[in-house]
């Protein structure tokens, strides 16, 4: 969320104060990430300490904090874990119409802003890992989502299709990006085809589940001062194949994490996998489906974001250049299957 929302300061102090029993002297909203429903501060208690807190609206999936506390506990160091609430020792705490969710304030960069070195990578891959491999207790696991291969992004981004083509739109983003979307009707279908024929074989013959991040692209790395790495946002969690997370090594999302020596490095730290090229390909095409489908939501259906949507815009547009996703994803397909002709 790039603009703040309408919840006022002494709210979220109250929130603070109630569920942490902090003394709040500041409040400061960071306009980070592109996600409407999701809002993060800097909070500085009156003692001094720092304190990052998400606000996160509409349905709350309890595992994206249960876990990663369970890792935490269990000796991943790679991740931030949540604060438990001081009233209730709850990982969360209500703040109408969010779920407020509290975590120690790290300072750093992203991956978007900071490459990652050698060692950085090969822990990154070693961090994944531990991750895949990690069997938490079965009445917590039992709350984590389940890959279904569903098609309903695939089925939604196809009737935006039809709205784009045949109506007009008032507001100059969502009419630009309509007529983006009608410039690229024909790669967006056929990446929604392909995206279902994978789907049909992955249903078929399942490859094993595994804990996955589910959404482990460059912003959600962050990297401190003393360049420690921190895998960060774990709304996405989900039990999948393990490529729901490899496909984002090599993936090419935002123009980077694009080249054989990076990967190299990455999987010097993983050790050895098995991929499934279909597994591996269904994720990239569906990547991109969702992510147009989620942008058609913010900008055709809805006049709400302000400075989010020009951004949204831009991000869509991008994934359509030479390099980047949509291109990464076909010549992923062509590696395997020998595609060359079902998406162009």
């Amino acid at each position: 969320m790039l603009e703040p929302p309408d919840l006022h300061e002494t709210a979220i102090s109250a929130c603070l104060g109630a569920a942490y029993g902090l003394s709040i002297a500041e409040i400061v909203f960071l306009p980070l990430g592109a996600d409407p429903d999701t809002a993060v501060y800097r909070a500085v208690a009156s003692d001094g300490r720092v304190y990052f807190l998400k606000l996160r609206r509409g349905h709350f999936p309890e595992a994206s904090v249960s876990i990663p506390y369970w890792l935490a506990q269990s000796g991943m160091r790679q991740l931030i874990a949540p604060i438990a609430a001081r009233a209730t020792g709850a990982l969360s705490a209500p703040l109408a119409p969010f779920t407020a969710i509290l975590y120690p304030f790290i300072s750093g960069e992203s991956g978007w802003d900071v490459a990652l070195s050698p060692r950085q990578w090969a822990e990154f891959g070693a961090s994944l890992r531990q991750l895949h491999a990690a069997a938490p207790p079965p009445a917590l696991l039992a709350t984590v989502p389940h890959e279904t291969y569903t098609p309903a992004w695939r089925q939604l981004l196809a009737a935006f299709l039809q709205q784009a083509a045949g109506q007009p739109f008032a507001d100059p983003v969502a009419a630009e990006f309509a007529r983006l979307l009608v410039a690229q009707q024909r790669t967006i279908r056929q990446l929604i085809a392909r995206a279902e024929q994978l789907a049909g074989m992955l249903r078929r013959q399942p490859p094993d589940l595994c804990l996955c991040h589910g959404d482990i692209h460059a912003g959600n790395l962050l990297i401190d001062p003393a360049g420690q790495l921190y895998l960060v946002d774990w709304d996405t969690l989900v039990l999948a194949p393990k490529e729901h997370d490899l496909m984002y090594i090599g993936a090419g999302i935002g123009g980077i994490w694009n080249s054989d020596a990076e990967a190299a490095q990455f999987y010097a730290g993983y050790g050895p996998a098995a991929i499934s090229p279909a597994a591996l390909a269904y994720y990239r095409y569906e990547r991109i489906v969702q992510d147009i489908a989620v942008s058609c939501q913010q900008l055709l259906a809805s006049a709400a974001g302000g400075d989010d949507r020009p951004v949204v815009l831009r991000q869509i547009a991008g994934q359509f250049a030479p390099g980047n996703v949509v291109a990464v994803a076909i010549a992923t397909d062509q590696r395997a299957f020998g595609q060359a002709d079902s998406v162009s």
